[in-house]
């Protein structure tokens, strides 16, 4: 195998996917598994490693794209949405974290240049990290997790200062050259970089991508070699090939493409830093390391205690909740790539020693791996210590507070926990029903938009345990959770029987098995979303198969729909409702109450509920519909109450010629309502009763399914149709109202 660059590379993936199935049981990010890999894999271990350059070169490729990423990723938005908060805890941060780590590093004995470098590495917390394990947790949108990508931009932004300053200078200044000289140089190359980057982000970048976007392949292409192209051009001027790749990076993450060449890149990005962080390992000296354990411990230990502090302090001061602080101070409790990317930028400048490095490593090693476990149980952690940390926040936080809403309510049917997308739509019904609804999230645009549009909101999490001091539960009728974890819907279960919740509790379940759950504990309603909207697709679906056959080609439709609380025409007689003669559309039958109405005259009173079966062209139907604006798809009508369609041809019926359909009276004698004639190539929709059969016409016929199965057998038994109380003149004959 030695020798032999790709069997060393086939040998270090088979171990990097042996040990991350131990990694994925232990719940630990990648980061770990690469590092645990090369140690494994390098002169310690099974001693794989040979082709160091080869390595090293792809370890410089995934370098430069984890840069270019973060560079696409670069929200300066996201900073002013979070208000001060993002950059002051995110320099406060970086202040407090470099200023005491190098006190403490040099307190520990360690050489100036070694104890900055340490002070620098501590500083960083994993942005990867923490966005995969916001994710995992559904807490991307929750105002913590906001707050801390905020003020992770703001670290990214450092580190990448970091870079250049020592990419720029460190060399020089161990090659004892003039300062003064480098500095102006560096200052105006830098500045022709940055004028050319923007030029072309202004002029050239634009069109290029969108022509480049015609093929998801080709723009992918695209993004690498501009990142490769501007690392090369930026090592070239006496910057690093990592500078000139997040320049690439911030100059495509305006043109609108950053999204698509983002999820093109992520797995090419994971696959070749697992190469740096094997050529990391692999190079580890463990006879140095070893004596850098007990540094490892201390400094870990900073890390994990000090920099959640110092988080929690800031955002204290600044009027959020504890738990808010916590959970944003939490997510800072590790070092991160970055961290080891300076550290090994420094080894290769001659700036630390190999011990340093080591350490460095440890830490890293240390915070990641325990700092995974607090952030995946930071709820049991935070109800543990939630006592002792009052002492992080105001008596009036403020800021938190003021996402509350300013009019409480004083008459509530529901509490509606969640206004996500499912949430808010839930909401959006309940509205037009006139229930008076207090929503609850975590997320602050989701309240800011709902309190823009006249609803009560408070800001909280149901897994946070001083929310239900807050919500008025003695007024509430219902509670109804949109949110999908059963963990917290458990939880929320718990706590209203701790305070003696008395109203009706609703929740949304993700499977049946979770449904059945809730349904044991005694739930009221329980909630599928996916499954219930695909049932009510496939209902919408068969009915209208069942009702329009394919053998028939009519062009006339038939809607079910449902009157809102609140329309226009709620209340109205159907003589008030302008739909035949705005539209043409006939109202056929209207269901109230699990009864059917057929034929409803024209002082016939339409309630809100109401479902009325409709009949009309597609595109009359559709114009009936902006006239009564309050119309949406009907429920499925009871067993027994569904409507079916028939066609008669009056050629096997000679007897009907020359009547007409009032002479027939259908309505009278079947419960059906004839709502198309074909004549030859003609086809009338909603005739008149007056309208005078001729002997080819063909009868489109429709009603409730046991009065067209009615009709199917007095057809097959061959009974004629007697017109009832009707001449052979159509005396006598009577005019029934529009329907």
């Amino acid at each position: 195998m030695h020798g032999n660059a790709f069997y060393e590379i086939a040998a270090i993936l088979g171990v990097a996917t042996l040990l991350s199935f131990v990694g994925q049981k232990l719940r630990q990010p990648m980061v770990i598994i690469f590092l645990a890999a090369g140690i494994l894999a390098g002169p310690a271990g099974l001693g794989i490693v040979q082709s160091y350059d080869q390595i090293e070169l792809l370890a410089s490729v995934g370098i430069a794209l984890l840069l270019f990423i973060v560079g696409l990723n670069l929200d300066l938005h996201l900073i002013r949405t979070t208000g001060p908060v993002a950059l002051a805890t995110g320099l406060g941060q970086i202040i407090f974290t470099s200023t005491v780590g190098l006190a403490l590093a040099l307190f520990l004995g360690m050489a100036p240049m070694n104890a900055a470098y340490v002070a620098v590495a501590l500083t960083f917390s994993s942005t990867i990290i923490i966005v995969k394990l916001l994710s995992d947790k559904n807490e991307i949108d929750s105002l913590h997790g906001q707050i801390a990508i905020g003020f992770l931009i703001v670290q990214d932004i450092a580190a990448i200062l970091a870079l250049v300053v020592l990419t720029t200078f460190g060399s020089r200044v161990s090659a004892e050259s003039s300062a003064i000289l480098d500095s102006v140089l560096i200052v105006v190359k830098g500045a022709g970089l940055l004028a050319v980057v923007g030029v072309l982000m202004r002029y050239v970048l634009p069109a290029v991508s969108r022509r480049m976007s015609r093929s998801q392949e080709l723009l992918a292409l695209f993004a690498i070699s501009w990142a490769v192209f501007l690392g090369a051009a930026s090592e070239y001027l006496g910057f690093s090939k990592e500078v000139g790749a997040f320049l690439a990076g911030v100059s495509l993450a305006s043109t609108g493409y950053r999204d698509p060449i983002i999820s093109r890149l992520t797995g090419l990005r994971d696959f070749l830093l697992l190469f740096f962080f094997i050529n990391l390992g692999a190079r580890l000296d463990w006879s140095t390391v070893g004596s850098q354990v007990g540094l490892s411990l201390v400094f870990s230990f900073f890390v994990l205690v000090g920099n959640p502090v110092i988080v929690m302090i800031i955002m204290g001061y600044m009027g959020y909740r504890r738990r808010t602080s916590f959970m944003a101070g939490l997510l800072v409790a590790q070092i991160s790539e970055f961290s080891l990317i300076v550290a090994a930028l420094g080894l290769d400048l001659g700036h630390i020693n190999p011990e340093t490095m080591g350490l460095i490593t440890l830490v890293g090693v240390v915070t990641i791996f325990v700092s995974t476990y607090m952030i995946l149980y930071s709820e049991p952690l935070y109800r543990a210590l939630s006592g002792a940390l009052a002492i992080f926040e105001r008596k009036n936080p403020y800021r938190e507070a003021a996402a509350d809403s300013a009019h409480p309510l004083p008459e509530l049917d529901v509490i509606l926990v969640g206004l996500g997308k499912y949430g808010s739509s839930l909401c959006e019904f309940l509205r037009h029903r006139s229930m008076k609804i207090l929503g609850v999230d975590f997320d602050p645009a989701a309240l800011e938009y709902w309190r823009g549009r006249g609803l009560s909101v408070l800001y909280g999490d149901i897994a946070d345990l001083g929310i239900y001091e807050q919500l008025p539960l003695a007024r509430a009728r219902w509670i109804i959770s949109t949110v999908r974890s059963k963990t917290l819907n458990l939880e929320l279960v718990n706590r209203l029987r701790d305070r003696g919740y008395r109203g009706k509790l609703a929740l949304t379940a993700t499977s049946d098995a979770e449904g059945e759950t809730y349904a044991n504990l005694g739930v009221h309603v329980v909630f599928r979303p996916f499954r219930d909207a695909a049932e009510q697709a496939a209902d919408s679906l068969s009915h209208a198969m069942d009702v329009l056959p394919e053998t028939l080609n009519w062009p006339i439709a038939f809607r079910e729909v449902r009157i809102k609380s609140g329309a226009a025409f709620a209340g109205k007689q159907i003589r008030d409702i302008p739909l035949r003669a705005a539209t043409g559309v006939s109202i056929l039958a209207v269901t109230r109450a699990g009864k059917v109405h057929l034929d409803p005259g024209p002082d016939f009173q339409v309630y809100p509920n109401d479902r009325l079966v409709l009949a009309g062209t597609t595109e009359d139907l559709r114009h009936a519909e902006e006239i009564l604006g309050q119309l949406q798809p009907g429920e499925e009508a009871p067993a027994g109450d569904s409507f079916e369609v028939m066609e008669i041809n009056l050629a096997d019926s000679p007897e009907l010629a020359g009547k007409t359909l009032a002479d027939l009276e259908f309505r009278q004698k079947y419960n059906v309502t004839v709502v198309g004639i074909q004549r030859g190539e003609q086809q009338i929709t909603t005739p008149s009763p007056r309208e005078l059969l001729a002997a080819a016409d063909k009868l489109l016929v429709i009603g409730a399914a046991q009065a067209v199965q009615a009709l199917r057998e007095a057809r097959a038994s061959l009974q004629p149709f007697q017109p009832a109380g009707a001449n052979a003149s159509g005396s006598g004959a009577q005019v029934f109202p529009d329907a």
